[in-house]
């Protein structure tokens, strides 16, 4: 299963992309021998401002993917949860995983209405930037759980 961070904005040089990029050459390298990756980051650009560009920016990058919005409104899970989340996607015959996170307003109706989830990181406001940091370890953290590696928590 293909699995995709898909954003608004690019986030250019700085520690968070340094960050981003490692979590995601991890995952891909440990999903591999578990059906799941690569994982790929799709940065996006609306050409015009506001929520109904960026939906219009990000549909085709989220066709026929099961899709999770990054939403404030969406449901926090643990780091276990998460993981079995993704292996029960992963052996329900999912092809593809796209996580995508909005715009400084958030994402538009039609993209929340289209996603069958919606993933929370908290009651905190967070930078985009640490969003996509966050959920970038947090998929290595969860292909990481599913491939039997020891976990902190347990």
């Amino acid at each position: 299963m293909r699995i995709a961070i898909v954003a608004i904005g690019r986030l250019g040089r700085g520690p968070e992309t340094d960050l981003v990029k490692l979590y995601v050459e991890r995952a891909t390298a440990a999903g591999r021998a578990l059906g799941l990756g690569p994982v790929e980051v799709v940065e996006v650009e609306a050409r015009k401002s506001g929520k109904t560009a960026e939906a219009e920016a990000l549909r085709s990058h989220l066709e026929g993917a099961h899709l999770i919005a990054c939403d404030e409104h969406g449901r926090a899970l643990a780091s276990r949860a998460f993981a079995e989340q993704i292996g029960k996607l992963r052996d329900d015959g999912a092809r593809k995983l796209a996580f995508v996170i909005g715009g400084a307003d958030g994402l538009d109706a039609s993209i929340l209405g289209a996603a069958q989830e919606k993933l929370a990181f908290g009651p905190q406001t967070w930078p985009h930037a640490l969003a996509r940091v966050m959920l970038a370890e947090q998929v290595y953290r969860a292909v990481s759980i599913l491939a039997g590696s020891p976990y902190h928590r347990d």
